[in-house]
This record gives structure tokens, sequence and C-alpha cells, in this order.
């Protein structure tokens, strides 16, 4: 079961299947174009669609042979394969005229949510970096901690014995 809302090319999958296991994965970016339909059962990334999945794929799982399936991934995948293919991509890079960066600005898409989320946690990352030093300065019993608190029954129907998060996080 592999179950992820942005993905573009899963190696996860792809081992699963090089071991001879059917693999159940929500139907997102790239994932349905790495294996062959009788390889992978897609589902939406919605908890519903997925149980719809995986009843389905215990329904198929008796008639898998995982030897078979390991023999037909190895000729799907192989390393030769994949450096013949990135030899091809690197020449036609190679291939196109040299832009400024403008130019190479204009011709893309607008980021995507993955893209800004990834550019948003180096910043963030940098930022951690800049602080350390403070940090390391500041002794630990004069950073004042933030109280636990508690949620009231009506506000959080999961908690319907009440108390707090702290305590319902741990001990799930």
């Amino acid at each position: 079961m592999y179950s992820s809302l942005t993905e573009a090319f899963c190696i996860a999958i792809l081992e699963a299947a090089s071991c001879g296991l059917l693999t159940v994965s929500t139907r997102v970016g790239g994932v349905p174009e790495v294996l062959p339909d009788d390889m992978i059962v897609l589902a939406e990334p919605d908890p519903s669609d997925m149980v719809r999945a995986i009843t389905k794929a215990i329904s198929i799982l008796p008639k898998i042979d995982p030897q078979v399936m390991h023999l037909r991934m190895k000729k799907l995948y192989s390393w030769h394969d994949v450096a013949k293919r990135t030899e091809i991509v690197y020449d036609r890079a190679l291939g196109c005229p040299n832009q400024n960066l403008i130019d190479r600005l204009s011709r893309g898409k607008v980021p995507s949510m993955w893209q800004l989320g990834r550019q948003a946690f180096l910043l963030g990352y940098d930022n951690r970096l800049f602080v350390l030093p403070f940090v390391a300065t500041m002794p630990a019993e004069n950073i004042e901690e933030a109280p636990d608190f508690s949620l009231p029954n009506s506000q959080c129907p999961e908690f319907k014995e009440g108390g707090s998060l702290r305590s319902r996080r741990v001990s799930s």
C-alpha cells in the first residue's frame, strides 16, 4: 500500500513489484505510468476509494505469481535501459540553445504547490541555521515552554473523554 498525495516516480512501487508484491497506490502524478495495470491497483487519494482498491487487490492476490512478476520487472526496468534513456535526455539538453534565465523562466509553468512547499522548507531550514548560534548561547532553562491545554468535548468530537492534545498524540 502506497498512499501519497504527490509523486513523480515512485521507486518503492518498483521495489515492491520486483519482490513479487501486488501494489495498491494512489493515482497521483506519474504513479499510473510506473507499472502495467495488472501489477498495480490504483485508487483516488480518498479513504473510501483506497478501501475499494485494497479489497480488489485482495481478490486478485491468489492469481499473482511472485516469481513471474519479478521476472517481468527485470525486463521492464534495467540499469542499462535507464542509463540509455538518461543519455538521450542529456544529449537533447546539450542540443538546446543557450538561453538566459529570463528566457528559460518564461518557457516554464507556474510553480506547483510541491515546488513552492519545497522552497519554503529550504528557506525555513536556512532560517534554522541562522537561529542555531543564538539557541546555543541561551541556556534551555531560560526558555519558557508553551503550556499544554485541554479541549472541551463539544469543540473536538475526537476526544470523547476530553483531555489534552499532547496526551492523546502520545498514546495513539
